[in-house]
């Protein structure tokens, strides 16, 4: 995906008010992309690892350092999306326990 230097718009629909990650903080969405385009690599490396008939331990070992490094991305995304909630209650002065709920079944989805 190509840098074309705009800010993104909020998106539209139900988390109208939440703001992407890069305008939250430019930093964990360039450490994001980092991890992912890794993740990426190392999905590559398993497809010749498959295609070089490598040993199936070689290539569930490969497997789960994916599944990690998903993991942690996914931790850090969901860690932006409880600070993003919290913070917007906060500065509007809301119940702070709606929001939990909401982030309990964005929470559900990951796990």
């Amino acid at each position: 995906m190509a840098d074309t230097g705009k800010v993104r718009q909020r998106r539209p629909g139900k988390d109208a008010d939440a703001y992407t990650i890069a305008e939250k903080n430019p930093e964990i969405q360039g450490e994001l992309l980092s991890r992912l385009k890794k993740i990426e690599g190392q999905v590559r490396g398993v497809q010749k690892m498959i295609q070089d008939c490598r040993s199936c331990g070689d290539i569930v070992t490969q497997l789960a350092a994916i599944k990690s490094a998903v993991n942690r991305v996914s931790i850090t995304v969901l860690a932006c999306h409880l600070a993003d909630k919290i913070k917007s209650d906060l500065h509007e002065s809301r119940d702070v326990k709606e929001s939990l709920a909401d982030f309990m079944e964005v929470f559900k989805k990951f796990s």
